[in-house]
């Protein structure tokens, strides 16, 4: 797609994402590297949240736009739904029963008893 002007830019859905990401890094950063912690990795994650907005301004100006969470389960649903119709659909018939054999013991060469054994 090319880039147009008028479309419009999820700048709060922007803002929010990095936001959930910069408290979520916070929390692995504070209980993993408590000891050694430095101002670096915080300057780092506030200064990640204008690239990730513009990167994410940018797409959506070419026609970019993800799905939401609420999207993505909607069409899991539907999937596992049409693989649950189709395969109830495709389940094959109950087989019959094989012709009897020599070896299913249904053939003509049966032993008639004991009396061969004495």
């Amino acid at each position: 797609m090319a880039w147009d002007p008028n479309r419009p830019v999820p700048w709060r859905r922007l803002v929010r994402e990095w936001a959930i990401y910069v408290v979520v890094m916070a929390v692995i950063f504070l209980i993993f590297f408590n000891d050694r912690l430095t101002p670096g990795p915080f300057v780092g994650l506030l200064l990640s949240g204008p690239v990730y907005v513009a990167i994410g301004a940018v797409l959506a100006k070419f026609g970019y736009q993800r799905a939401t969470l609420r999207e993505a389960r909607a069409v899991g649903r539907a999937r596992n739904q049409q693989r649950a119709a189709a395969a109830a659909a495709a389940e094959p018939a109950p087989r019959s029963r094989p012709a009897p054999t020599k070896r299913t013991g249904g053939g003509a060469n049966r032993p008639t008893g004991s009396s061969k054994r004495r």
